[in-house]
């Protein structure tokens, strides 16, 4: 007998064993414990105590679907044009560009409602598979200055930052796999205050360089600059700049080496202005400088200042153990700097007006585009195939004797230098494959891709046409 046998039986056998006599109880007893398989002091135990009643099944309530597939749809298209945003910066973006958002994607109006009433975390939970997909690496390519060092303070507590115009500066390597030669650099320039970010492309990072390319940020910055704080990079660290800063009245500071967080702003701008949609492959022409820059002059530094909004810490508290962080509304660097009393208002509202004036999704569609040109000005684009001159067809006599041409060298043994006989040339040769990483567009990675040498070779030669390669900026790419 079962358990819920056990339990049944005994359900039956208790209400006529309580109100029966001394004498039916001992019956009752005998064929509990016969039935039951109880030893008898058991049985008696059970009937003497009540019965526990059964416990209900607690039936999971189902909730209902909040958000649509087309509100998810569109979202992820928001999200995707928007460069992959944190979810709270998502949440302030998308009241500012509804009316773009209503125009491209010919919203309904519960739709609409269900993206302005969606929040953070559900935007975290809906998105949360693609961004599994996201991984990022950092390194660079500069070496410490040391000249100058004594005459450029150190920065160790930060700005009383409450006006734009203090900014961190850095310089990010475009030199592929290997540093040998000379490529290009972004230098990235970043205001604590408010979050305008300014970028501008050199070939090389020479001292002179750099300084023009940073006297070329301060002309395009919407305020005056104030402040610029740098890493300990010879880049940085030399006479020029130094001179440079004294006949503006710039302040120039410096962080301590090995100390990242001291250029803690700059460094995530490096990531998302840079990284992401550059990627890591060389660029070391002219040529490629040039398209660079024409990307961030115009339509990156008005999608990032002008559209998305970045958050900003307010204060930390320590809770226990725990230190919580506290953020301030997530707003875009053009409504900071209107909010500040020491920006010009002309310019303010003729960056106001250009904003009106502007789609962010044009602007997306049309940044994709010209990174995908940029990419094929890199080292690593894979090379044009050489068109073959057409042939006239031969006539019948003349195939015939051109085929029996053609089949005798075919026949013939190869020379003796193209031959791989001896186990030492064998042994030479690498059969291991060679680990590729594939990059989609925007900095978003896919599966590694394991490609042997002989395909490789094909590939820099040209003979193989589809054989990819990685790259960040692929319109084709996933995440």
């Amino acid at each position: 007998m079962s358990r819920a046998s056990r339990r049944d039986y005994w359900q039956r056998i208790d209400p006529r064993y309580r109100k029966a006599s001394r004498a039916e109880k001992h019956r009752i007893l005998d064929e509990f414990c016969a039935n039951g398989s109880y030893h008898r002091k058991h049985a008696i135990r059970l009937l003497n105590r009540s019965l526990a009643p059964v416990p209900a099944v607690r039936r999971r309530r189902v909730r209902g679907q909040t958000y649509g597939p087309m509100m998810i749809s569109v979202l992820k298209a928001v999200w995707e044009a928007a460069d992959y945003p944190w979810s709270v910066r998502l949440k302030a973006l998308l009241p500012d560009c509804m009316p773009w958002i209503r125009r491209c994607f010919r919203l309904s109006a519960e739709t609409e409602r269900q993206l302005l009433a969606i929040s953070p975390r559900s935007i975290d939970y809906r998105l949360r598979g693609e961004k599994r997909k996201r991984r990022r690496r950092l390194y660079g390519r500069t070496k410490p200055g040391t000249l100058l060092k004594h005459h450029i303070p150190l920065k160790t507590d930060h700005w009383d930052v409450q006006a734009p115009g203090y900014t961190e500066i850095d310089l990010v390597s475009h030199s592929g796999d290997s540093a040998s030669g000379e490529f290009c650099y972004s230098l990235n320039v970043t205001d604590i205050h408010t979050g305008w970010t300014e970028t501008q492309a050199v070939l090389g990072k020479s001292q002179e360089a750099v300084r023009a390319a940073l006297e070329t940020i301060r002309q395009a910055l919407p305020f005056a600059l104030r402040g610029i704080d740098s890493d300990n990079g010879s880049e940085f660290i030399n006479d020029h700049l130094y001179r440079y800063c004294q006949a503006g009245a710039i302040q120039f500071t410096r962080g301590r080496p090995y100390k990242k967080d001291d250029n803690a702003h700059i460094e995530q701008k490096n990531w998302t202005h840079v990284r992401r949609l550059l990627g890591y492959v060389c660029y070391d022409s002219p040529e490629s400088r040039e398209a660079i820059n024409d990307l961030y002059r115009n339509e990156l530094r008005r999608f990032q200042n002008l559209f998305l909004p970045p958050v900003k810490l307010a204060r930390k508290e320590r809770i226990g153990s725990r230190l919580r962080r506290r953020y301030e509304a997530a707003q875009t660097p053009l409504q900071r700097l209107a909010a500040s009393r020491q920006a010009d208002a002309a310019r303010v509202t003729e960056l106001q007006r250009l904003r009106e004036r502007l789609d962010p999704f044009d602007l997306s569609a049309t940044m994709e585009a010209k990174l995908e040109g940029i990419f094929a000005l890199s080292r690593e684009a894979p090379a044009a195939a050489p068109r073959t001159p057409p042939v006239a067809r031969p006539s019948t006599a003349a195939a015939s004797g051109a085929q029996a041409s053609s089949v005798a060298p075919a026949a013939a043994a190869p020379p003796p230098h193209a031959r791989i006989s001896s186990s030492s040339s064998r042994k030479k040769e690498k059969p291991n494959a060679v680990e590729m990483t594939r990059r989609g567009k925007r900095g978003k990675l896919k599966g590694p891709k394991r490609v042997s040498h002989a395909f490789l070779r094909a590939w820099k030669s040209g003979q193989s046409q589809s054989a990819g390669f990685p790259h960040s900026h692929s319109a084709g790419g996933d995440g």
